[in-house]
């Protein structure tokens, strides 16, 4: 397997210097940090109203997007965690956690607090049965994955999220398209000619491959690993393909 010594080279799915990120489009984000500030807030608070009552130890459901990159699925999980009280979980606030030890360190404590023990029984049983997890920076990931799902409903979006966590408790849905949808879309995004915004899709693609071979020694996603798959050639507005997956949520955990 690639060493992952480059892995700041690998986990960058687009260059500083390409002006498009994964997961932009038009609605304001929280940076990094402004996120990682509000939620470790969130939490303490959470805890300490968490200490006079006992916890029961069940991990809530996650939902994982998996999708190459501008088929818009952020936007679509925007749409999700408004119609069902998630909170999402984006490519780039994985990477930042998964580089950074210390903000992962944080977040775990408060699950260790919340669950003594359990981190390291779970940790213990993805090492057993994911051979991908002898890398470093793989269990740095799953522990961040682990214990954001822990701490309250998620969905994931990007990163391999639902190859980290127990397959019961997760509704993964794989997004795909043509790349002439991504191309279209991107080129309209950013304001730019198609054959740019092709040129710059092949870039981000083989950067993904890359991640997906160095990470998890996998060359693609297998259809066996969602519970659904989403096609957005056909499948085009946002709202609708939202509606799906929160049906197929409610359905799965027997919420409708």
């Amino acid at each position: 397997m690639e060493s992952l010594t480059r892995k700041e080279d690998i986990m960058n799915d687009t260059s500083e210097s390409m002006v498009y990120k994964p997961g932009q489009y038009r609605k304001k984000r929280l940076s990094v940090s402004e996120w990682s500030n509000a939620h470790i807030r969130n939490w303490a608070d959470k805890q300490r109203k968490d200490a006079a009552q006992e916890l029961k130890e069940i991990q809530p459901d996650a939902i994982c997007f998996s999708r190459k990159i501008g088929v818009g699925a952020l936007e679509i999980a925007d749409l999700v965690a408004q119609k069902i009280n998630f909170r999402v979980v984006d490519r780039e606030i994985l990477e930042h956690m998964a580089a950074d030890a210390n903000l992962t360190q944080r977040t775990v404590a408060f699950f260790d607090e919340r669950y003594p023990g359990k981190m390291s029984d779970l940790m213990a049983m993805l090492i057993k049965e994911k051979s991908f997890m002898k890398n470093d920076y793989a269990r740095q990931l799953a522990k961040s994955v682990v214990a954001l799902a822990n701490l309250e409903p998620t969905l994931f979006v990007g990163r391999g999220a639902h190859l980290l966590l127990p397959r019961e408790k997760v509704l993964a849905v794989r997004f795909i398209c043509s790349l002439e949808f991504r191309v279209k879309r991107l080129a309209k995004e950013l304001g730019i000619p198609d054959k740019d915004a092709e040129t710059r899709l092949k870039k981000i693609d083989e950067e993904q491959r890359k991640f997906f071979k160095t990470v998890y020694d996998k060359k693609d996603a297998s259809p066996y690993e969602f519970d659904l798959v989403i096609n957005r050639d056909y499948i085009t507005d946002a709202a609708a393909a939202a509606e799906i997956v929160a049906a197929a949520h409610g359905q799965k955990f027997k919420q409708i």
